[in-house]
């Protein structure tokens, strides 16, 4: 079969309830956690070993979850152990459990070292306010000022309010590595953008692919610069992992993602997360015919409106993308009076 010519399928139309699991593969599970916001859910998966089971992913730290994942160990799982967990990426939904998950169960976390570093920072790192630098990130980028007073004066999400405190210790994955999981052995692939140092496992056995945030369908996962690195470049490091990990996709796999639903088509799929990319790169370099902040180019990038639960992602997501266009010799930037940036095509 022509890799070319294959379509995106959804072989599961319906997710597993709360506390349920669909078996997606002998020894493979697909369970559902919810979350608090617009993208409501989070896909984790746990793999048969035999005398205990391996998670990959977690869903966020709260009572909820907690209670879902004590009905999935009761029933789905059949009451054996967890043994250990693999976190694709450090972002909270996927890492926001590990800690219970070590300290309660006793499982041995395996996550790559960046992801795991940032999480733990992270969770120790609580404010009541936006820090000095954060403020100075939010001006840089142009941020609407109404919500920017607002933000000033509100207590802001904190890593700590979903994730559980992580213990030291835990198992570094990198590229290149295998990993014996559920009776299969799997290549370990790393890729960026949407968090760095994000784990892929391509399994040898057969046509399985536990993708977390890297590859998803239908969305295209955030690609956000924060003040933790204020002059990142996300998307390039996303258009090359898109690229190399392409090239390994063939028709029979199933992608087993972090958020919606498992599919097939990874060829088709990774194409067009490339050119949607690029596509928004040209519009956007198109719209800096003029200066323009990245608050100003929410039109050409998501050519829909932008509501204000959606704002903060938007807006790193946005100054990602002109920072692409600077960083690769397509843009300039200067600082306005009230510190914001300002990018003009060249």
């Amino acid at each position: 079969m022509d890799g070319a010519a294959q379509t995106i399928r959804y072989p599961w139309d319906t997710p597993p309830e709360p506390g349920q699991a669909l078996e997606l593969a002998e020894g493979v599970l697909w369970m559902r956690l919810p979350l608090p916001m617009k993208l409501d859910h989070v896909n984790v998966y746990a793999l048969d070993d035999g005398d205990g089971w391996t998670i990959v992913d977690t869903g966020f730290a709260s009572d909820t979850s907690r209670g879902i994942w004590g009905d999935l160990m009761a029933g789905p799982l059949g009451g054996k152990p967890v043994r250990r967990v693999i976190v694709t990426h450090h972002h909270p939904d996927h890492i926001g459990l590990a800690g219970w998950f070590q300290t309660v169960h006793g499982a041995e976390l395996v996550t790559t070292r960046t992801a795991w570093l940032f999480a733990r920072m992270l969770q120790l790192d609580a404010q009541d306010r936006p820090t000095p630098e954060t403020l100075d990130y939010w001006r840089g980028a142009g941020m609407d000022p109404d919500i920017l007073a607002e933000r000033m004066a509100e207590r802001p999400f904190n890593f700590a309010d979903c994730v559980a405190p992580m213990p030291l210790g835990f198992t570094r994955i990198k590229q290149g590595d295998t990993l014996r999981v559920g009776g299969r052995t799997w290549d370990v692939h790393i890729g960026n953008g949407h968090a760095p140092e994000h784990a892929t496992l391509w399994s040898r056995d057969d046509d399985l692919v536990l993708a977390g945030d890297q590859i998803l369908p239908s969305i295209s996962s955030n690609l956000g610069v924060y003040a933790t690195e204020p002059e990142a470049d996300p998307v390039a490091g996303w258009l090359e992992s898109c690229e190399r990990l392409g090239a390994l996709a063939r028709p029979g796999h199933l992608v087993m993602g972090g958020h919606k639903l498992p599919f097939t088509g990874l060829t088709p799929r990774m194409a067009q997360l490339i050119e949607n990319h690029h596509g928004a790169l040209n519009r956007l370099h198109t719209h800096l015919a003029t200066p323009q902040t990245a608050g100003d180019c929410f039109p050409p990038l998501f050519k829909r409106r932008i509501g204000g639960g959606e704002y903060g992602l938007a807006l790193v997501e946005s100054m990602a993308h002109c920072l692409h266009l600077w960083h690769a010799g397509r843009a300039t930037r200067s600082r306005r009076d009230d510190g914001a940036w300002l990018f003009q095509a060249i």
